[in-house]
């Protein structure tokens, strides 16, 4: 289950493509607040946004969890609304509770 629950058929295909990979991360962490994220704001973002989610989303999964829990410092090339924007999302883990019942 991947706990996607957006439909995709209304984007472009750059949009289908980076909510996919939102959803199909390396770590469940990661699938949980990139692709939650990305179903929420995927339609709203500029292209120069979906340039930095790209750019965001090639780093390691890792990597990312530590700079959103601030168990390592956030590199300065990230420090970005866009990241922030990120970092403050709180998945909706009730919803996925609610889909393995």
């Amino acid at each position: 289950m991947t706990g996607i629950t957006r439909t995709s058929a209304d984007l472009d295909s750059r949009r289908r493509r980076i909510l996919f990979r939102s959803w199909h991360r390396g770590i469940r962490e990661m699938d949980l607040i990139l692709g939650q994220f990305a179903e929420t704001e995927l339609a709203s973002l500029s292209d120069a946004e979906l340039d930095e989610l790209e750019t965001i989303m090639r780093e390691e999964d890792n990597d990312l969890v530590r700079w959103i829990t601030g168990e390592q410092p956030l590199p300065e090339r990230y420090a970005t609304p866009l990241f922030g924007r990120i970092a403050a999302y709180r998945p909706d883990f009730d919803k996925l509770r609610q889909e393995t019942k």
